[in-house]
């Protein structure tokens, strides 16, 4: 009976919770992170699709080196995470400039860190792409998209410092907007730059990864010109950036940094793990996944963006101290990601055929192989949906950064990836095999993160003492 009660009671707190104000909010800040987390995860599958109509060694290549360049991405994004919860705190507690000295912090530290991806990806680009092929045609196609593309990284750091600005002020459409821009940019410079037009040389995988470096730094000076020009908020100059390096800021800061940002770059390391292991399947299997990850990751932006945007709604309720409404709001935002997924996985599935339609330089035996993978990533996708919601979302932003990290790397370095090694290297799986393995971790993710949500021991003020 007491059960009972208690399952009422949750119920009836959680419908209560579920008024028009919440789906509003919710709404106006989810739907620009998810376009523009479509918009940038179609740069990589613009170049894939672009490029599949010359070969199949040059979709393996920018298949691998795309993962190369994502997981140095995801640094970043672990950076700039922290300056999203902190200045997220910041705004629904009213301090605007804390909110300004943390997103300077944030742009420093991610900058800093992308001059050294630079320098690292110059030498060792070669060393990546061996992980993953063996094939000599597309490990030099790899090295040279690499070693041009890492430059982006500069400009990531500052666009994604200032998304997370954005986002935590609730104004993710201007980075949208910026984000847009940087998408039409690329697909332009793509066609000019890969096949030969209005007089250029076609460069083919060099010209997709120079497109890439030029779009963004077109991007960038947008974006600073707008800030300039508004007055905006965001707005830091090096008073900022001095005052953000106070040994008590700077402190707080790396603090949380540093479990965030190990915990997404152990989670990319993995990604591009479970790359090399399809690798030893062949080039048809490692040219079929190099297909479906943008597609997955398309697919997967209608989560993040729900994800991101409750993130943004439990750091502002926590920010003014609402800590019923964070708990409650919390359980709504994981219900309606699942179902959101549940409707995308769906989608997916009747549109597959014409997705992969438009890659037409794929032999019919990696488009059947391709088309398998879309099949198992419709389910996949769904077992993602809960603990990307709870982990990138909610538990994050209430600073249980030490929960996620300890969870992500004991589900996938110590479940996940050795099955999937074993069956690949080992046992001989076959390609579709393998790919349905890649999903396992996400099923002990759901158990160990609902029931880190329902113990209310991810709630916690990071600004309090800051007023």
């Amino acid at each position: 009976m007491r059960v009972n009660a208690v399952n009422k009671s949750l119920f009836y707190n959680v419908r209560q919770h579920a008024n028009r104000e919440f789906f509003y909010r919710l709404f106006v800040i989810a739907f620009p992170i998810t376009l523009q987390s479509i918009l940038f995860s179609s740069k990589s599958l613009i170049d894939v699709f672009m490029l599949g109509q010359l070969s199949e060694a040059g979709i393996a290549a920018v298949g691998v080196g795309s993962r190369a360049i994502f997981f140095t991405t995801i640094i970043l994004t672990g950076i700039t995470t922290t300056g999203a919860l902190l200045a997220a705190q910041h705004w629904g507690a009213k301090d605007n400039k804390g909110l300004r000295e943390t997103t300077a912090l944030t742009w420093l530290t991610s900058t800093c860190s992308a001059l050294v991806i630079v320098f690292l990806l110059q030498f060792f680009a070669s060393f990546v792409m061996q992980l993953a092929s063996k094939d000599p045609s597309v490990i030099a196609l790899g090295v040279e998209y690499i070693q041009i593309t890492s430059w982006s990284m500069l400009a990531v750091a500052f666009t994604a410092s200032l998304g997370a600005g954005f986002r935590s002020i609730q104004q993710p459409g201007i980075s949208t907007f910026f984000s847009g821009i940087g998408i039409v940019l690329n697909i332009l410079l793509n066609w000019v730059l890969i096949f030969g037009y209005l007089g250029f040389p076609a460069l083919g995988i060099k010209g997709a990864a120079i497109a890439t470096v030029v779009s963004s730094i077109i991007e960038v000076g947008l974006l600073y010109l707008y800030l300039l020009m508004k007055s905006h908020l965001l707005k830091f100059g090096l008073k900022e950036i001095i005052q953000s390096l106070q040994v008590d800021k700077f402190r707080s800061f790396i603090r949380l940094a540093l479990p965030t940002t190990t915990n997404f770059l152990l989670w990319a390391g993995g990604l591009f793990a479970y790359t090399a292991i399809m690798g030893q399947t062949g080039t048809e299997g490692l040219a079929a996944f190099a297909v479906v990850t943008p597609i997955e990751a398309v697919s997967l932006s209608f989560l993040m963006g729900i994800a991101n945007a409750s993130g943004v709604l439990v750091g502002n309720h926590i920010g003014a101290k609402e800590y019923d409404k964070v708990y409650y709001q919390a359980m709504l935002m994981m219900i309606i990601g699942f179902v959101v997924t549940i409707a995308v996985s769906f989608c997916l599935f009747l549109s597959k055929t014409w997705i992969l339609d438009l890659f037409t330089a794929l032999t019919p035996e990696t488009r059947e192989l391709a088309d398998t993978f879309v099949s198992i990533l419709c389910i996949g996708i769904v077992l993602r949906s809960i603990p990307t919601t709870l982990v990138v979302g909610i538990l994050r932003a209430g600073g249980d950064v030490k929960f996620c990290l300890y969870q992500d790397v004991l589900t996938q370095w110590f479940f996940g990836i050795p099955i999937a090694a074993l069956g690949a290297v080992y046992f001989g799986y076959s390609a579709e095999v393998i790919y349905s393995l890649f999903f396992l971790e996400t099923l002990f993710k759901w158990f160990a993160s609902i029931y880190r949500l329902k113990s209310k021991k991810w709630i916690n003020n990071l600004v309090e003492a800051k007023g």
